[in-house]
C-alpha cells in the first residue's frame, strides 16, 4: 500500500456512511461545531512552555542547539551599541552594519550604518515585531523601514527583539497579525542543511548566524 493509499484511506474514514455503505459528506456546520468544542480551552491542547513565564520560555528555546542561535540580554536601548559592538569584536567583523529603517537603529554610536543589504553583507541588523515563545521564533514584516533582505543575504544577522514583544504561543502571533501585511516573516533559527553529503553547511538559504539581543523594559 502506498503512502497516497494511506492519505485516501484516512480521508475515507472520516467521512460518515449512509445507508448502504455510501459515503455521505458530513454537514460543515458540524464539523466547525467539533473545531470549536477543541479550541472552547486552548491550554488543554497548547504544548507546556520552556519555562512558565514567556520571556523565560524564548530564552530557553534560543539555547538549544538545535536552533543555532546565540542571545545576549541587553539593560536598554542606551545599552544596544555596546552590546552590538562586542558582537562584532568576538566575530572579528568590522564595525560595519546594513541596518533596517527603524529609527531606534540611528542610536547605533561607533558603527558605520548603511543601506541598502549587499548580496554579500557581512552583518545586518534588524528589530523584530515579534518574538514567540514557544518556538524561539522572531517575525518580521516586510516594510518601507524594515527591509526583508537584512534577515536574508548577510552572513550574521542581528536582530533585537524587546522583552515586551514576546508572545507565548504561535497562535497568539496570528491574532496580531491578522491585520498586518501579507508579507511576514517567521525566523527560527539560523539557515543549515545536510543536503550534501550529509556535512552540514551553515547559512546555506540564510544568515548562519543569527543573534538576538534581548532588550528589557
Amino acid at each position: 500500500m502506498s503512502a497516497r493509499d494511506d492519505i485516501l484511506a484516512a480521508v475515507q474514514k472520516g467521512l460518515t456512511q449512509g445507508q448502504g455503505g455510501a459515503v455521505q459528506r458530513r454537514n460543515p456546520d458540524a464539523i466547525r461545531a467539533e473545531a470549536a468544542q477543541l479550541l472552547a480551552n486552548l491550554d488543554e491542547i497548547r504544548p507546556d512552555l520552556a519555562a512558565g513565564d514567556p520571556v523565560d520560555a524564548f530564552v530557553a528555546k534560543c539555547a538549544n542547539p538545535a536552533l543555532g542561535v546565540t542571545l545576549d540580554r541587553v539593560a536598554n536601548w542606551q545599552a544596544l551599541p555596546r552590546a552590538v559592538i562586542a558582537y562584532l569584536d568576538q566575530h572579528d567583523l568590522p564595525h560595519r552594519l546594513s541596518v533596517s529603517g527603524d529609527p531606534r537603529l540611528d542610536a547605533l554610536t561607533g558603527i558605520e550604518a548603511h543601506q541598502p543589504c549587499a548580496p554579500d553583507e557581512a552583518a545586518a541588523i534588524s528589530v523584530a515585531d515579534w518574538g514567540v515563545a514557544e518556538t524561539g521564533s522572531v517575525v518580521i514584516h516586510s516594510a518601507p523601514d524594515q527591509p526583508i533582505l537584512n534577515a536574508m543575504l548577510p552572513r550574521h544577522w542581528l536582530v533585537v527583539v524587546e522583552e515586551k514583544k514576546i508572545l507565548p504561543f504561535l497562535d497568539d502571533y496570528a491574532t496580531y497579525a491578522a491585520s498586518r501585511p501579507r508579507n511576514a516573516v517567521l525566523i527560527t533559527g539560523s539557515s543549515g542543511t545536510t543536503d550534501i553529503e550529509g556535512f552540514f553547511v551553515r547559512g546555506a538559504h540564510g544568515p548562519g548566524f543569527v543573534h538576538v539581543l534581548l532588550v528589557a523594559g
